[in-house]
């Protein structure tokens, strides 16, 4: 311990060195601060990686760092080259980061392709303290190996709900890595889903998922081109393999070959496919069930991959060699979902075993002969199979030399724990690559050369980012280098992928090929998310293009009563009869836009207008339940929802609906009956839960009320009415 007179000793000196330091030219202070900072530590660069070596042609980089000294309120940069021993750049960092000005990092690159450069961060108190409070270094170094190849991969918004909700919003760019800005967009604005993407070897040949006429095994083939225009000559449709099965096919995780002529993909499948609110990971995806199936361009046929068409297997995620000659894919034992939903995306409750219990599934990886579409006996990959853990998303290397897949601990897509190994393709252990990063790894595609590998990961956040690593001629690859300057901070970039040309070989991606149904599906897509508004405005696109369609009128003048606009309604509903005058549906949706409009006469007569048409229309049934239930005549209340039920018994609003004629009527044993029913119908029906709660609290079944409310807010967050029936329940419990 200094004696206090030599504490003030210590800090005059301090300040004399301080005044001295500040009364010296920048470079001056700069090498004053380099030459004390030998030996110091607390400092963390967080980017890049110590080994990083970078493409010669990338963009400008960002050095980031993290200081856990308190004291220091500035940093210093400092470059040395692998034959100096003094610094050759010292530049300021007044935060936490440091970007090389462009005539700087040319210096860099050129300096650095034979042995490595040192970059080195130094901390400091500005005006306060001479010297370097804290320090830390990395070595980077540059590659002759050039990417020399542009990438195409897509950028959504999330959460994933939203991107369904809203394709039009997802964008597709296409460009190289060496530009300071993000690539240009290619395609966007397209209504409908369009997902994975995969060029042939060549580039010659784009194939890419568009969701088209309604059907989600639709599939678009195109030559490349400076504009490629995606028309209905270019689109297949998985849903042709053996249609006459009667079973749905979306075509997943489509492959084109190396060569442009074949295609395959997974059909008659059937997947987890959940939508989370969590930016994170706002999806669960993978599919349970499913075959192999090629398409042949040549002769425009469909046919099954023999070996790989087992259903009592799911065979998906496929994947080709460089000279085409054997395919990649990962298999597991089919499950059959619990779920008679046809839907797309499902609810957590439909597929609780995975969603929620968080069941395990697991992949892996086989390799099966193509044999000109004829196949052959697949077989597992041996440390990419039975080793516990779920293998996907396989890819070789160009060579043909090296596999690098994916591994997590279950599933597929986007999982947090997923990890890129490498593995001899001839056979041998994997191992784990060095480029990943702390969180989620994955989608990865190798440029043409084979130096260099793309994919996608969440380092930095739930906004999905592109990385590059190195690969050398033994398969040992390089800590990731971020391709931050390539994406939105407010989009997620996935299914990147080098494409075997120049950079602006792609100017435009144009669709040709939307009309009535695909806007109809984008409405459909819309009012599956609870957003009429949505729905409406692709419905007037869909009516712009048939704008007698009686149908689309009548779906449109829905949207708009169901946003509580009647009139407006009236006004596209007597359109429709007009081209129509026997559409049940047109005539149920007047009534119910009288209905709004607290005209009840008149909403009676359309109802029964509906039932003239079609007796056996239960909504319309339904909704005249409601009506008379409106005017306090419950008895022919109760008589139209049993004659809804007795028309369709899955309709679970009517059961709900009884329970409440019932409950007011003091029926509490039939109305608790019809709860459970419309509970069993519609598994997490809120209303029904805080309903049921509400009538065992009125026969003093306190604890069963309680429970039911929890359920009814555990289902929807924020149900007010559930929440003051569980306060007041929970006050009558015995303490």
């Amino acid at each position: 311990m200094h004696h206090p007179r030599c504490r003030a000793l210590i800090a005059i000196l301090s300040i004399i060195a301080a005044i001295a330091l500040s009364s010296c030219s920048p470079d001056l202070q700069r090498k004053s601060i380099w030459k004390s900072a030998a030996n110091r530590t607390g400092i963390s660069i967080t980017y890049p990686a110590d080994s990083t070596l970078f493409p010669p042609e990338i963009a400008v980089p960002v050095v980031r760092w993290t200081d856990r000294n308190p004291r220091t309120d500035a940093w210093l940069a400092a470059v040395t080259f692998a034959w100096q021993s003094r610094p050759e750049i010292l530049a300021d960092a007044p935060s936490c980061s440091w970007r090389p000005d462009s005539a700087q990092w040319q210096h860099m690159k050129s300096r650095s392709m034979d042995l490595p450069l040192r970059i080195t961060i130094i901390g400091y108190r500005r005006g306060f303290m001479a010297g370097a409070l804290s320090a830390s270094s990395v070595s980077i170094a540059t590659s002759r190996d050039p990417v020399g190849a542009p990438i195409f991969y897509r950028e959504v918004n999330l959460p994933f709900s939203d991107a369904v909700k809203d394709p039009s919003r997802i964008r597709w760019r296409f460009g190289s890595i060496a530009g300071p800005q993000q690539p240009p967009v290619v395609l966007q604005n397209l209504p409908v889903c369009g997902n994975c993407h995969s060029f042939s070897r060549d580039g010659s040949v784009l194939g890419m998922d568009v969701d088209y006429a309604n059907d989600k095994g639709s599939y678009a083939i195109a030559g490349m081109g400076r504009e490629i225009s995606l028309d209905t000559s270019k689109i297949i449709t998985w849903s042709d393999y053996r249609r006459q099965d009667g079973q749905a096919t979306y075509g997943l995780l489509s492959q084109v070959s190396p060569d442009g002529r074949y295609v395959v993909s997974t059909v008659k499948d059937r997947s987890v496919f959940v939508p989370y609110p969590d930016l994170m990971f706002s999806q669960l995806f993978f599919p349970v069930k499913g075959i192999l199936a090629v398409y042949d361009r040549e002769i425009r046929r469909f046919s099954a991959l023999p070996g790989a068409d087992d259903r009592s297997f799911v065979q998906s995620n496929a994947c080709w060699s460089p000279d085409g000659r054997e395919i990649l894919f990962v298999r597991a034992p089919a499950y059959e979902l619990k779920t008679k939903s046809d839907q797309v995306l499902l609810t957590p409750d439909e597929v609780r075993e995975f969603a929620i219990e968080r069941k395990r599934f697991a992949f892996d990886l086989y390799r099966i002969p193509f044999n000109g579409g004829k196949g052959g006996k697949a077989l597992p990959v041996a440390g990419a199979s039975d080793n516990g853990m779920s293998n996907y998303f396989a890819r070789y290397t160009p060579d043909g030399k090296w596999i690098v897949f994916c591994q997590a601990k279950s599933y597929s897509l986007l999982q947090a724990d997923s990890r890129l190994f490498i593995m001899p393709a001839a056979g041998g252990a994997p191992r784990l690559m060095r480029c990943n990063t702390p969180r989620m790894n994955s989608w990865h595609s190798f440029s043409p050369n084979g130096r260099w590998m793309v994919f996608s990961t969440k380092v930095n956040g739930p906004f999905t980012q592109l990385a590059l690593t190195h690969l050398d001629e033994k398969g040992r690859d390089t800590p990731p280098v971020l391709l931050t300057h390539l994406t939105a901070p407010d989009r997620a970039a996935n299914i990147p992928e080098f494409v075997n040309c120049k950079a602006g070989a792609i100017e435009h991606i144009v669709e040709h090929f939307l009309d009535k149904r695909s806007w109809s599906r984008a409405a459909s897509a819309f009012l599956d998310q609870d957003d009429p508004a949505g729905a409406e405005v692709s419905y007037r696109r869909a009516l712009a293009i048939a704008p007698h369609d009686p149908v689309i009128l009548t779906n449109l003048g829905l949207m708009l009563v169901m946003q509580g606009k009647p009139d407006r309604a009236i006004v596209n509903l007597r359109q429709a009869l007009q081209y129509d005058p026997k559409n049940r549906h047109a005539r149920m949706n007047m009534g119910a836009a009288y209905d709004r409009l607290n005209n009840l006469d008149s909403a009676e007569i359309w109802y029964k207008a509906a039932l003239a048409v079609d007796p056996k229309y239960a909504k319309a049934c339904f909704n005249l339940g409601n009506l008379y239930d409106a005017r306090g005549n419950r008895d022919q209340a109760i008589a139209w929802y049993r004659k809804a039920i007795s028309i369709d018994t899955l309709l679970p609003e009517p059961h709900y609906n009884l329970s409440l004629v019932y409950g007011a009527q003091g029926r509490i044993d039939e109305a608790i009956a019809e709860c459970k029913d419309a509970l069993r119908l519609k598994p997490g029906f809120a209303e029904a839960e805080n309903n049921l709660g509400v009538l065992y609290e009125h026969e003093g079944k306190i604890s069963e009320a309680v429970r039911h409310y929890q359920e009814a807010i555990g289902q929807r967050p924020g149900f007010k009415e559930a929440q003051t029936n569980l306060e007041r329940a929970q006050g009558k419990m015995p303490r």
